[in-house]
């Protein structure tokens, strides 16, 4: 039963960090993905508040293993930069630095560039965060505008911000920054946390409001391959369908067992949509 395009199926470089970005761009050729989201963090992407990688260059290995990237994600977990940083120094670094992750984004001809809320000091008036991680977003929806990019932000579990947690938060987010350049995504791992499924997001947000997904297996921690956790994989893309849902499912698997071997854990995981695609 056909409910996905192949091309929605895409393959992601988080855990290819311990191989180089030629590895894990012939494990994707291999595997049968034809779409990327491309992680930009260390080793196969520099991106700094000043400066990036050379795009051509890597849009060319891309290109010539009949690959297309459309989705940029700049490292935003274990760099300092990021969305609701409380020092006026570090929130205008990071201001700048995923700036030039648009910039970058734009060189490299995505569409997309996944964010979420930031996080606030635990103890700070949560209002205040809220307020700095909104305002920066908002600025860097209309810088994405200009560059032809929509920024997807997605909700993060508990343990990870204190900010857009669960879908009323990231409702919240969209109603008050209200800009065209400015949707939703789902990531599975935390909205499963939430206790939240596909259905609900859809339902309180529009089809037209959610453009992209780290669509992965849990338990419902845990960002796993299919198979690996207890989500019902079917029952979820039946939905999608419904919902008329075209964009990415990108495959956002970050346990330590798939960085040693990612190569085998993709083909597995690809493995479990062909069913789906044909």
């Amino acid at each position: 039963m056909k409910l996905i395009d192949r091309e929605q199926v895409a393959g992601m470089n988080i855990h290819y960090r311990y191989f180089s970005l030629e590895y894990f761009l012939e494990a994707q050729m291999r595997a049968g993905f034809q779409s990327i989201e491309l992680w930009a963090g260390s080793p196969h992407f520099f991106l700094s508040n000043l400066e990036y990688e050379d795009c051509r260059r890597v849009k060319r290995m891309i290109c010539e293993r009949g690959l297309t990237v459309k989705v940029i994600t700049p490292e935003n977990c274990s760099v300092p930069y990021q969305f609701a940083a409380a020092d006026p120094e570090l929130y205008r670094r990071s201001f700048d630095y995923f700036k030039k992750g648009l910039d970058a984004g734009e060189e490299l001809g995505c569409t997309l560039m996944a964010v979420h809320s930031g996080r606030g000091n635990l103890n700070e008036d949560r209002e205040e965060a809220w307020k700095r991680g909104r305002d920066m977003l908002a600025r860097l929806a209309d810088y994405a505008q200009a560059k032809g990019i929509t920024l997807a932000m997605e909700s993060l579990r508990p343990q990870e911000t204190n900010l857009a947690v669960t879908l009323k938060d990231v409702k919240r987010m969209l109603d008050e920054i209200c800009h065209p350049n400015f949707k939703a995504m789902i990531d599975t791992c935390a909205m499963g946390v939430s206790g939240e499924n596909p259905e609900q997001w859809f339902q309180a947000l529009g089809d037209g409001n959610i453009v992209h997904m780290h669509f992965v297996d849990g338990m419902p921690y845990g960002h796993l391959a299919w198979g690996d956790g207890r989500h019902d994989l079917k029952g979820w893309l039946e939905i999608l369908r419904r919902h008329h849902y075209r964009g990415l499912l990108s495959q956002e698997i970050t346990a330590l067992e798939y960085c040693y071997e990612p190569a085998a854990a993709d083909v597995r995981n690809y493995q479990k949509f062909e069913p789906y695609m044909e």
